[in-house]
């Protein structure tokens, strides 16, 4: 459905002031008298002329008979939990956990014995479906090692054999660039044969090489601000930076599915830290004006600094940042803004550069860009861009630059040859086809998702999809099956997601043939009839229909 004159998405007529005739329009959202009766939300994107594109992003509500039954399985787990706990510590079963020795009783303990419940009684049931080992490159298909359990998952032994062919819907090799042929490949080697695999040393010292310097000015161009600086490791590039930007008196309003690295970076940082619903734009409002009128706890002080976190694709939910109305939140109330794009960059936007190319906005209005190297670019570690200031400001006072040791410089050859085929410096457009087969693989796999009757999450344009398992037993079910039908996927569980929200999460590459689409999509279906998975009543609530719940709350305080 093409957007009309204002941008909106919906067939309704709109009028001057946002409002929607005969229907009702919520932060970005219209549900319309007809509409309504029939379970349909359609999103209206003009908001005031922020957004350029139509946003298609919603969420399936859980069906009530299926929230019950994944409770009452997990009640089951864990009533059979105690009764092993029980029997093992009768020693009628045999405990294979680890346990303090006897001499040690006496000590303070190390760990509390109920910590490791979840993991000895429900993980371990399933754990044949995690950290399964790869012997190829991770493209399009991969090899994975066999192996095998006879203690119920506890230890594993290899037989041997390798499972060849398996198609990969797990990796973040986004692009295709995850490889060991082509023009990426030949130029790491060149540069390995010259420079070695390792610095052994800090930029700040003797491990500051021209190779990135170069990369540093290409990630600055490509991203479109005045300079960037590369770390060695994604998640320290959030964790260690974020506390070199904000200390004590200063105020983080963080998006409630931000990832680990941005979380543990905003603790460690000593500020204050307050949580807004997942891509509720009034939550971040509210939490914008109270931070506003009534400044720091006690003191009443103003704070220092307000810096708002977000994720340009959210990994598990497979949502896309509400950019444009951030950044005009951010405007209105003078926030700073850290933009994480590990997952965007290189997989959205027309030219690949990431959740701001995607809405046509200004880099300039980001004051931090963070992404990393780790998925389209097929590499490892991360980068900051921003204004000239604050990548010196870094250079002096971040952790991962001041002691981590400089990137591999094979690693930056593989950067340096990815994002120039990207930006088409290399005299091709194989960085524009892959952009576009990623864009048509990731609209194609969902459409076909869901006529097949799976409930998915997410925005139509993200290449994360997370297709809805809910109970437990369907979590070790579905991949065991999956990788049966030689098709190697991931399965997420509490206490990555809600314990009612288990999930499958395909990630699609522009290295996805059709045919090889069509077949993992064929064993998706007949899997999901195997095990009724199909729990889709094409009822589609967005998350700001959500139940919104006021209550904010402080991690630390000053």
């Amino acid at each position: 459905m093409r957007p009309g004159p204002g941008g909106c998405c919906c067939r309704r007529p709109v009028g001057a002031n946002g409002c929607v005739a005969n229907g009702e329009m919520r932060n970005g959202y219209v549900r319309s008298s007809a509409a309504a009766a029939a379970g349909q939300i359609h999103h209206v994107t003009q908001n005031g002329g922020l957004y350029k594109r139509p946003f298609n992003e919603a969420f399936e509500e859980t069906p009530m008979l299926v929230a019950v039954l994944t409770y009452v399985g997990y009640g089951v787990l864990t009533l059979f939990g105690y009764l092993r706990d029980f029997l093992r510590h009768w020693r009628i079963e045999k405990c294979h956990h680890a346990t303090e020795r006897e001499e040690q009783k006496d000590f303070v303990s190390l760990y509390q014995d109920f910590e490791n419940f979840y993991t000895r009684n429900l993980y371990m049931r399933i754990r044949d479906n995690w950290n399964r080992p790869i012997c190829s490159v991770p493209g399009a298909r991969v090899d994975i090692m066999e192996r095998q359990s006879h203690d119920y998952n506890w230890s594993f032994k290899y037989t041997g054999n390798t499972i060849k062919g398996v198609i990969n819907m797990g990796s973040y090799n986004y692009l295709g660039f995850a490889r060991n042929t082509g023009s990426c490949q030949e130029a790491a080697a060149r540069v390995l044969e010259e420079y070695g695999v390792g610095v052994c040393s800090t930029r700040q010292e003797i491990g500051n090489l021209d190779k990135h310097e170069e990369l540093e000015k290409l990630v600055a161009s490509f991203l479109g601000v005045e300079a960037a600086m590369a770390y060695g490791m994604g998640f320290a590039t959030n964790s260690m930076n974020i506390p070199a930007l904000v200390s004590k008196g200063c105020l983080i309003l963080s998006d409630e599915l931000n990832h680990a690295s941005l979380v543990l970076g905003a603790r460690l940082s000593g500020a204050t830290i307050r949580v807004f619903k997942h891509n509720n734009m009034q939550s971040l409002e509210k939490l914008l004006k109270d931070a506003i009128v009534y400044g720091q706890p006690r003191t009443r002080r103003p704070w220092k600094k307000i810096l708002i976190l977000v994720e340009g694709i959210y990994s598990m939910e497979g949502s896309i940042v509400r950019l444009p109305e951030v950044i005009a939140l951010k405007k209105k109330y003078k926030a700073y803004l850290y933009l994480d794009e590990a997952h965007s960059i290189g997989a959205l936007g027309p030219t690949g550069r990431g959740v701001v190319d995607y809405f046509g906005l200004n880099p300039e209005d980001v004051d931090v860009m963070m992404g990393t190297f780790t998925k389209s670019f097929g590499a490892s570690g991360g980068y900051i861009g921003g204004k000239k200031e604050l990548i010196d400001y870094l250079r002096t006072h971040s952790h991962s630059a001041v002691y981590a040791t400089s990137l591999s410089p094979p690693v930056v050859e593989q950067i340096i040859t990815a994002m120039q085929c990207i930006m088409g410096k290399d005299g091709t457009t194989l960085g524009k086809e892959c952009i576009q087969q990623l864009a048509e693989n990731t609209r194609y796999f969902r459409r076909r998702l869901k006529e097949m009757g799976f409930i998915i999450y997410g925005n139509e344009d993200s290449p994360v999809v997370p297709l809805m398992l809910y109970m437990p037993a369907k979590i070790g079910a579905f991949g065991r099956e999956m990788l049966k039908r030689d098709v190697g996927v991931v399965v997420v569980g509490f206490p990555a997601t809600p314990i009612i929200e288990s999930r499958a999460r395909f990630c699609l590459s522009a290295a996805h043939t059709k045919e090889i689409l069509d077949t993992a999509l064929k064993e998706i279906d007949e899997v999901g009839d195997l095990l009724q998975l199909k729990y889709s009543r094409h009822r589609l609530v967005p998350l700001l229909d959500r139940p919104f719940d006021e209550t904010t709350y402080e991690e630390t305080e000053d």
